[in-house]
């Protein structure tokens, strides 16, 4: 990423010198310490005042953790369940009972995958129709084992092609949307890196919303919302920061209702430890959700959503 490159150049000073000091058996660590502290104090002052275009970027940065990593960290035992029992099994959806300490839980998640050739098998995280109603007939049932529900959010948005438009891709966005309101089960999402458009929200209805710090939530992608306005791609920075997507922004109007803060310089710099802040956190919503009768829970979820769009004074009855 183009901020990041004065820290890159101080990385690689860093890197020179332990590489000098091992051959040469020269006592340089006086500079090195040195150097590793510009290098902290340099990631803050970045860090500190990101604009939104480059919080996307961070978003999207190919070290950070993904569910796959998220299921190997933080996860103590994870059984994987395939297909929607229509079509196929949508590997850009990876839906699973899991487990954390005491609690079991069903896991949803948006899979992106590492390599080439498992981004492409997972459609770059951009799911289809299928992904989507294999997600909902797990939290089916779920609902039905009295399981609580986590969902990890991590798309730029749902696959746009012919075939998943003929399959019914927004029909099936939408049922889920409708039945995660009602589930009578705690359900907890959580964006961990790319939260876009329809694709996201599929899987992003839920009692307590988080949003890592670093991690972007939208209507639409930066570049969608720049084609489609200007018809220019070059504009997504300005677009960017019209849509209010950080977590800054979406804490502010009451979109999310935790942000989860990151290593200094992001996931991608300290993966575990920004992935067991998340299980520490999740862990604790699930504690405080266990405690909510089920009709109450089900009925603040209602009022959340309602709220959301609402003007102070405009609506009365549903505030």
């Amino acid at each position: 990423m183009a901020f990041e490159r004065p820290i890159e150049e101080i990385e690689a000073q860093i890197a020179e010198l332990e590489t000098l000091s091992l051959s040469t058996r020269l006592d340089i660590s006086s500079e090195i310490e040195a150097l590793k502290n510009r290098l902290r104090e340099t990631i803050h002052r970045t860090y500190a005042d990101l604009s939104a275009w480059e919080r996307v970027n961070v978003a999207r940065h190919p070290k950070r953790p993904v569910a796959a990593d998220y299921i190997g960290e933080i996860l103590d035992d994870f059984h994987e369940l395939h297909g929607d029992r229509f079509f196929g099994d949508d590997r850009a959806i990876v839906t699973g009972f899991a487990t954390m300490e005491d609690w079991r839980f069903l896991l949803v998640a948006h899979r992106k995958g590492r390599t080439t050739k498992e981004r492409m098998e997972c459609n770059f995280g951009c799911a289809h129709p299928e992904g989507y109603r294999k997600a909902l007939r797990k939290m089916k049932l779920a609902e039905k084992l009295g399981l609580p529900i986590v969902c990890m959010i991590n798309t730029p948005g749902a696959y746009p092609g012919i075939g998943a438009e003929e399959r019914g891709q927004a029909m099936a966005i939408a049922e889920n949307i409708l039945a995660m309101m009602t589930l009578k089960v705690p359900v907890i999402a959580l964006v961990i890196g790319e939260g876009g458009s329809g694709g996201a929200l599929g899987i992003g209805v839920g009692d307590r919303v988080l949003m890592l710090e670093h991690a972007y939530y939208s209507v639409i992608s930066p570049e969608g919302c720049a084609a489609i306005l200007w018809k220019d791609g070059e504009r997504s920075p300005e677009a960017a920061e019209a849509l209010k997507l950080t977590s800054k922004d979406l804490i502010e109007l009451g979109v999310v209702d935790e942000v989860i803060r990151e290593p200094l310089g992001g996931a991608h710099r300290a993966p575990s430890v920004a992935m067991n802040e998340v299980r520490r956190v999740l862990l604790r919503h699930l504690r405080e959700l266990s405690q909510v009768p089920t009709d109450e829970l089900v009925q603040r979820r209602r009022k959340k959503y309602r709220r959301i769009a609402a003007v102070p004074g405009r609506f009365p009855q549903i505030l």
